[in-house]
């Protein structure tokens, strides 16, 4: 169950009650794709960060280890030792990103794994199937995602197939839902919202699948090549023709910024690999903008990578520490900064849930968003 708690002007303050604890949104999921966090990140670290909500993907686990495997562990929660919500991503984009060669009918889509290039079929009922071994918390819908430069034609035809796709797959888990055996008999159900960079496709798509009653809604479809400010014309416009009453979640996005002002167009939820893919190369957030430790100028620097932060970085090591570990390739070097970029995240996460309960969030915003372009200039 979905509860708006506060709105500040179209920024939403939520909770979601979920089978495995609330979610206090607006909220950043940190991404695990294979069931981990890249990065030698243990769920025992992420509890230690604050992280709500762990995202992993259907298609990866679905080919290794198998989600039959790991609901024969107990499922996902019970297979990587988190007792928190889990949303896993459908596979669409995935299917649609990795797999080359692929054929799309009404059924589903037929595609070679990208691990060993054996044969696989995925449609709506396959995805919930897999989700539903994988027992997590909230699934989402399978879906078409489209190429963002794809014609008008082709971009309503797939938006047209993404609809009747979603409405098996409701069927489908509302099915499994009811088995005996199903490990999460409470799973929840986000539909998705596609139709690239044209306004009115988004808005129709967004009220056929919202008459649906669902248990949230995605936008898909955007961070794959658009301009920022292409991505905030379509917030604009498609986020007030999503239902209020449910939580909304931009897949894929972002960067602080990004974040930032999406909630002030009215989404709750996250997801990127931002934080921890640019922690692996050594670039770390602050609220001064993002630093490379590989830089030679943190040689000697014996500050943590942020003063106040309380990371487990921060509380104990230098930058100039850090940089060393990194120079030599050292695993904790990429630990020790994936660990502060999903600290800071998740941080900005629970200001952002603080400004707008005091009604405060657009001043928040605008100074946040100030320091980080102030302080970013030249050191990447």
């Amino acid at each position: 169950m979905y509860e708006l708690l506060k709105k500040d002007g179209t920024a939403k303050r939520g909770r979601l009650t979920t089978v495995h604890g609330i979610i206090e949104t607006p909220v950043f999921m940190n991404v695990g794709t294979a069931a981990a966090i890249k990065g030698a990140v243990a769920t025992t670290d992420l509890r230690e960060i604050g992280t709500q909500v762990e995202l992993s993907n259907t298609y990866h686990l679905h080919v290794r280890p198998g989600d039959k495997v790991v609901k024969k562990l107990g499922g996902l929660h019970k297979f990587m030792s988190w007792d928190r919500p889990i949303l896993t991503d459908s596979g669409g984009f995935q299917v649609f990103s990795l797999a080359g060669l692929r054929k799309i009918k009404e059924e589903g889509v037929y595609f070679n794994s990208h691990i060993d290039g054996r044969k696989i079929f995925m449609g709506p009922e396959e995805s919930m199937q897999i989700q539903s071994n994988l027992a997590s918390t909230i699934a989402m819908a399978f879906d078409e995602c489209p190429s963002s430069v794809a014609d008008r034609e082709y971009m309503q035809r797939s938006v047209d197939r993404t609809t009747r796709w979603l409405i098996r797959c409701k069927a489908e888990m509302e099915r499994l839902n009811q088995i005996s055996d199903t490990l999460n008999p409470q799973q929840l159900l986000f539909g998705i919202n596609q139709g690239g960079v044209y306004e009115d496709i988004r808005i129709r798509h967004a009220r056929e699948i919202g008459s649906l009653d669902l248990d949230g809604y995605a936008i898909g479809g955007l961070a794959v090549g658009e301009s920022h400010e292409e991505m905030y014309r379509i917030l604009d416009a498609v986020v007030p023709h999503l239902p209020q009453n449910k939580p909304t979640y931009l897949m894929g996005v972002g960067t602080p910024e990004n974040i930032l002002e999406a909630v002030d167009r009215g989404v709750d939820f996250f997801d990127c690999v931002y934080p921890s893919r640019n922690g692996r190369h050594g670039h770390v957030y602050t609220n001064r903008g993002k630093l490379n430790l590989f830089n030679a100028k943190y040689e000697l620097d014996e500050h943590p990578i942020e003063e106040g932060c309380e990371c487990p970085a921060c509380r104990n090591y230098s930058r100039a520490y850090i940089r060393h570990l990194l120079k030599a390739k050292e695993m904790l070097g990429m630990r020790l900064c994936v660990l502060h970029n999903l600290y800071f995240y998740n941080t900005m996460m629970s200001e952002i849930r603080k400004a707008i309960e005091a009604g405060t969030y657009k001043e928040y915003k605008k100074e946040k968003i100030a320091g980080m372009r102030e302080g970013s200039s030249g050191d990447l």
